[in-house]
């Protein structure tokens, strides 16, 4: 799998387990850390941890592991390192204390529809 068809595959398991707000920003050309970051929220620890879960195991089915996940504890900020692809799933009101879709204003937002 690519970084692009990780990020897709996040917003797929995102998808089923409700996530709100789900944003993925292309980032080539812009960021020398990563390609893409997939940005979600839930409404509670447990919907974000759950969120974390299945992209977790749909990742995993397709054969790919997190280089490390962080926050999946408090669920507050969960972070899962794919390497080219990052995942933040949100609270959804520290979301917008944190504002990353606006650290990239150049950015491309990539249609999720067809995720």
């Amino acid at each position: 799998m690519n970084a692009l068809d990780i990020a897709k595959e996040a917003a797929a398991a995102a998808s089923d387990k409700k996530a709100v707000r789900p944003v993925l920003l292309d980032l080539r050309g812009i960021s020398d850390f990563c390609d893409f970051q997939f940005i979600c929220s839930g409404e509670n620890d447990r919907q974000t941890r759950a969120i974390c879960e299945a992209i977790d195991e749909r990742c995993r089915k397709n054969g790919v592991r997190p280089a490390a996940v962080e926050g999946k504890q408090t669920g507050n900020w969960i972070t899962m390192d794919y390497g080219s692809t990052i995942i933040h799933v949100f609270f959804d009101h520290l979301r917008d204390y944190y504002a990353l879709e606006e650290i990239w204003p150049k950015a491309k937002f990539v249609a999720l529809k067809d995720a």
